[in-house]
């Protein structure tokens, strides 16, 4: 009951602003759904802004760079809503299929990608934002009565939204009024986005409160596996270009060799190994597309990424991508949807699970 009564004294201080976004929500999702139609592929950097540290934008994941997500963490909270076609968002050793009409939430430090299933189209909206945003950073009473409760919580990893569960439709409502007020970025943006998130927020610690989310019971290894990963990838991609040992990662994060691996296959069904592979064709395909000196040449190109064996660098490559390093220069020539489209070669991702 506290709950409640706090969140409900919280949300009539924001009747002004709420006011000013009724207003302007039918507009907004008119401009939104012109946007989307002309910029098929919005992405802008994080938001270095610490007075508003909130960044949206809408992607299609097919004619993203090598189609797909890959593994990273960050200390912003990550809003998904999927708006056509489906995919999967990997989390530690969960593997969550995302339709349209869903949303997920991941919460602060939490590694994560996002895969396309079956190399099937594809296109969502992001929200990432600092949670302090909600109550400035000198609040630390709000703070700790609404905040901590979900960013403290270390198995609260994700919140699954769907739109057909009538108080998640609302809070997915919320969500596409502050992702559709960044985009089209009218006046009063700011406040806008504002008071839907506060919105969503309450709405959402209202029912953690009352239904006591719960996630699924491996979720406290998983934690320990997560950390231990995303240490060593770290590791990994400090040192990718030096020749590597699983000895070396395994002491990089403090465990035997066997555990680490272990760690790595619950977490990216994958050895540390096999990601150091991939890492460095990864980080290859980079250079190719940024015309860095080093992709001149396949000899200087493989040293770069740590091989020190050209024609065992052109072998991984194909194995991975299904086309040389010089196919892939001139596959990445091609107009967008040359390869959006289900061409002959496609771009594919060295971090893909069927390699």
């Amino acid at each position: 009951m506290m709950y409640n009564k706090n969140i409900r004294n919280a949300s009539h201080t924001c009747v002004a602003i709420i006011i000013f976004v009724l207003y302007e929500r039918v507009l907004m999702k008119n401009e939104l759904k012109t946007s989307t139609e002309k910029d098929s592929v919005f992405i802008p950097s994080r938001s270095e802004n610490v007075d508003f540290p909130v960044t949206a934008y809408f992607s299609d994941l097919g004619r993203m760079y090598a189609g797909v997500v890959r593994w990273h963490w960050h200390e912003e909270i990550e809003i998904l809503i999927i708006n056509s076609g489906h995919c999967n968002l990997m989390i530690d050793n969960i593997t969550i299929p995302l339709d349209a009409g869903h949303g997920i939430m991941v919460n602060q430090n939490v590694l994560h990608s996002i895969r396309p299933i079956n190399n099937e189209q594809c296109t969502f909206y992001s929200l990432i934002f600092d949670p302090v945003f909600l109550f400035g950073y000198s609040a630390t009473y709000f703070s700790s009565l609404y905040l901590t409760p979900i960013l403290s919580s270390s198995d609260l990893k994700y919140i699954a939204l769907e739109e057909s569960v009538a108080w998640q439709g609302e809070l997915i409502e919320h969500l596409n009024n502050a992702i559709a007020a960044n985009l089209t970025r009218k006046f009063g943006y700011e406040l806008i986005t504002k008071a839907e998130l506060c919105l969503f927020w309450a709405g959402l610690l209202e029912h953690y409160a009352n239904e006591k989310i719960t996630m699924q019971d491996n979720m406290s290894e998983a934690s320990l596996d997560s950390i231990r990963v995303k240490q060593a990838l770290m590791y990994i991609e400090e040192h990718h270009m030096e020749p590597l040992s699983l000895l070396e990662i395994a002491d990089s994060i403090h465990v035997s060799k066997s555990e680490c691996c272990r760690c790595f296959k619950r977490t990216l069904r994958m050895t540390p190994i096999e990601y150091v592979m991939r890492y460095r064709i990864f980080e290859a395909t980079r250079k190719i597309k940024r015309g860095d000196e080093e992709a001149k040449s396949m000899s200087s190109l493989a040293l770069a990424v740590g091989f020190n064996n050209a024609s065992y660098f052109n072998k991984l490559f194909k194995k991975y991508l299904n086309c040389t390093p010089s196919q892939y220069k001139v596959l990445l020539k091609q107009p967008a949807s040359a390869y959006s489209q289900k061409a002959p070669l496609q771009i594919p991702s060295p971090f893909e699970e069927n390699f």
